[in-house]
């Protein structure tokens, strides 16, 4: 059971700040004597005004507490928080305690790898996980040097936020660190396989699993060419050194985000070190995310936000400049067509949901809602309007007002008006007027064109007036042959005459808008779509489609049209198990065939492999149009022969082999037996989450016993089997065994802040929400827990949005029955 510990209010960080200053944290760990805790001891030496406060502590026990020489009572720790009555001028706390080995991909994470059991360890310190680490004043306007000392296994390397030494076997020290907010905070220990480099001065590390050593080796060099050309177009352009010692990129298992930023030392879901083969779209996905790291180190590592209202100071930033880096000096030139497909829905879903949200002061009250906030807003839509204002403003005003922001606040903390002040101080102007606009005003204008009255028509987000002036391109298809125009709208209406031509709206994501293409387009794109060569404009037309579909718009049989005329498989890069159907082949099988009509799955095997046949051997393309094969094939015996008989170009390799035992455990075409035989004969990482799912997706009453167990909490499993265990349940063609968990779902939700939180609390909420259940009455379900008050924060926040979604999907099928 978890404990309830409070999260951080905004009011009570503002107190602390204003009354302590943080010197220095001396950190000791033993990772060494236990496999489920371990030892910390937290020296913090800070300076106060004199007071009362608190420093935040999240232990299994408590063995010894010290403040200015006196020591403490642990019964006085409360929810995470130990009182302290603080002398005027310097003191010194010393906390000594055992903290729990966590399995949910925060805090100390520790994870065995089923390859060959060995053990790994990594920190993820984000949003109020660093005080199941250490003890500490935890909020990111506390910045402060730290010095750690780690004991662990004598074949165990470590490394983090400094460079390491190795006294004596299994003695670590780091550090003293540059001033770090607690959140930065890592240690990555274990038997993991490194590689070592330098480029520049910088010493450069890449860490991996050992059972991935021959990927990480393979892929070595490809991560360390784009490592060295990202750090000289980081420095080109801001003119400042990366100023962390070494950068050591460690790939780890079990983490829930797709990196993060820890200075010195980032963090990566070790899905990115690829042991079978993987897409192109999967390629650039991790440049573009090597990139982003790279730039935070700069925004969000020398100078960070105040406080999480201004986070996209951080996620916005790095996400345009990852994209723009990557796209301009990387081999990975198409890097904002790839953005479009993975971010642009993710996005606009997002910012037309009910948890929409400025931008900027997006008002998190404390660190739990402000964790909701790291969405597609903070990253999508803040990097769009990053790319506008860099527009508008040229390079040579954007980037002066960026460098007087880092150089101003460097190793402390800033807010948005302290960048905008840089900007204007740079020659940008009075930029209020759009900061108010597209910062500060939540959601998006919606355009679409009146074709009879020759006008495109903007309407601002309902419930947030707004008065945004728009630049972009259309795309007019006119005699088989698409032309680029560019359109300004400035108005409710702006005329606009395309005559019977087919149009696409901001197609190429000039600006922030939900683009609706009107019934004549969707009509013309099944004919048109497949002669189109220009990759973005592929993107932009799916895009234009989602949204149409997301919006109630369109009839979800006339994309299957599209899909069979065109299968977008260009842009699959997804992960088996992610929830969120981001790309487009994901959303054809999670979001529109589910409302399409009946056959529309056979039609879309039928076409994807047709279009198999004309692909070349051993292509992107072809990878890409197998896998959508084999998801929506549902001949067993098909299947199994794809198991050793594949294509031309293509090996049939441990992923396919379990996309195609996810498929058949769907179809009932195989049985836990033979899974765990699978599993037995290959215990990958991998092998063990895609188990899951398939265990999860079989058509039996003990398989979705075993998944809900797994939800409940009854059975303990890491973060990523968790996630797969829901994914699974929830199967279109199995209503009769899924059934009695739809009421069950909104019955044991609230339960589960009890036996998990943060991240993975949330996660799970959305990996278990039955959209299998297109019934008004789980509708109906999901809005009545809604409502109740003692609903946990993040859960609350996930389950309103899976709510819209669903209330979305319902929308299409009344208003299109199939």
């Amino acid at each position: 059971m978890s404990t309830p510990f409070r999260s951080l209010q905004r009011t009570e960080a503002e107190a602390r700040a204003a009354l302590l200053t943080v010197e220095s944290y001396d950190v000791s760990l033993d990772l060494a004597a236990d496999e489920a805790t371990f030892g910390s001891t937290t020296t913090i030496h800070f300076d106060s005004l004199g007071g009362p406060t608190f420093v935040d502590l999240k232990p299994v026990d408590v063995h010894r507490l010290v403040l200015n020489g006196r020591t403490l009572d642990p019964d006085t720790l409360d929810r995470g928080r130990l009182p302290l009555e603080t002398a005027s001028g310097p003191n010194e706390l010393v906390v000594e305690a055992t903290m729990r080995f966590r399995n949910d991909g925060e805090g100390l994470h520790r994870s065995v790898d089923p390859a060959d059991g060995r053990h790994y360890v990594y920190g993820m310190s984000f949003m109020d996980a660093a005080p199941s680490v250490y003890a500490c004043f935890d909020q990111p306007d506390l910045k402060a040097p730290y010095t750690f000392t780690v004991r662990a296994p004598e074949d165990w390397t470590v490394v983090g936020n400094a460079p390491a030494t190795n006294p004596e076997p299994g003695l670590w020290r780091l550090g003293p660190t540059q001033p770090l907010s607690t959140y930065f905070v890592t240690v990555v220990a274990g038997p993991y396989h490194l590689v070592r480099d330098e480029h520049d001065g910088i010493p450069l590390g890449l860490s991996a699993r050992q059972s991935l050593a021959g990927a990480l080796e393979a892929d070595a060099e490809e991560l360390l060419t784009m490592t060295r050309q990202c750090f000289d177009e980081f420095h080109r352009l801001f003119g400042i050194r990366y100023p962390f010692g070494d950068y050591h990129q460690a790939f780890v298992p079990e983490f829930n985000a797709g990196a993060m930023e820890n200075p010195g030392c980032v963090t990566f879901r070790d899905q990115l070190i690829f042991d079978t083969r993987v897409t192109r779209g999967l390629k650039m996905s991790r440049a573009t995310t090597v990139a982003h790291e790279m730039a935070h180190q700069w925004f969000g590592n020398i100078v960070t936000p105040r406080w999480w209202d201004d986070l996209w100071l951080n996620e916005s930033f790095a996400e345009y400049m990852g994209v723009r880096v990557t796209a301009d000096v990387t081999e990975y030139a198409d890097a904002w067509v790839d953005n479009s497909y993975l971010r642009r829905q993710w996005g606009l879903t997002a910012d037309l949901g009910p948890s929409t949200h400025p931008v900027a002061g997006n008002g998190a009250a404390d660190a739990v809602s402000a964790l909701q906030d790291f969405d597609g807003i903070s990253y999508a839509k803040g990097s769009t309007v990053l790319r506008q204002l860099a527009g508008r403003l040229g390079d040579e005003t954007f980037f002066a007002g960026v460098i007087d922001h880092l150089e101003s606040h460097r190793f402390g903390n800033a807010t948005m008006h302290d960048l905008f002040a840089s900007w204007e101080k740079a020659g940008a102007g009075d930029l209020a007027g759009f900061t108010d606009q597209w910062l500060r005003t939540a959601g998006p204008d919606t355009i679409t064109l009146d074709r009879a009255a020759g006008t495109l028509l903007r309407t601002p987000p309902a419930g947030h007036p707004a008065d945004r002036a728009h630049s972009f391109r259309v795309a007019v298809a006119r005699e088989g042959r698409w032309e680029v125009e560019r359109v300004a709208v400035d108005g409710p209406e702006t005329t606009y005459d395309a005559g019977d031509a087919p149009v696409l709206i901001d197609p190429f994501n000039d600006t922030w808008a939900a683009a609706v293409p009107d019934a004549a387009t969707v009509a013309a794109l099944p004919a048109l779509l497949p002669d189109v060569e220009d990759p973005a404009l592929v993107a932009g037309a799916w895009n234009n489609v989602r949204t149409a579909l997301h919006l109630a718009q369109v009839d979800p049989a006339a994309l299957v049209d599209l899909a069979v005329a065109r299968f977008p498989v260009e842009d699959t890069g997804d992960f088996p198990h992610v929830a969120v159907p981001r790309r487009t082949i994901p959303w054809l099988f999670q979001t529109l065939l589910p409302l399409a009509p009946a056959g529309s799955l056979e039609r879309l095997h039928e076409a994807v492999v047709g279009r198999l046949a004309t692909l070349e051997a051993g292509s992107e393309e072809q990878l890409a149009a197998f896998r959508a094969a084999i998801r929506s094939a549902s001949d067993p015996d098909l299947l199994r022969r794809w198991t050793t008989e594949t294509p031309e170009g293509i090996d049939a390799d441990l992923d396919l082999r379990w996309r195609v035992l996810v498929r058949l455990a769907v179809l009932g075409a195989t049985d836990a037996a033979e899974l765990d035989a699978e599993l037995a004969a290959a215990p990958t990482a991998a092998a063990t989450v895609e188990h899951t799912r398939a265990r999860a997706s079989l058509p039996d009453a003990e398989a979705k016993a075993w998944a809900w167990s797994r939800f409940t909490g009854d059975v303990d499993v890491p973060n990523y089997e968790l996630e797969a265990a829901g994914l699974g349940l929830w199967q279109p063609t199995q209503p009769e065994l899924t059934a009695p968990y739809v009421d069950r779902y909104f019955a044991e939700l609230p339960g589960t802040a009890a036996v998990r939180s943060g991240w993975v609390l949330a996660q799970a909420a959305e990996a278990f929400f039955p959209f299998a259940s297109l019934e008004r009455s789980t509708l109906d379900r999901a809005r009545a827990l809604l409502d109740d008050p003692a609903l946990e924060a993040s859960v609350r926040r996930r389950l309103a949005d899976c709510t819209d979604r669903l209330a979305r999907m319902l929308a299409v099928a009344e208003a299109h029955p199939r």
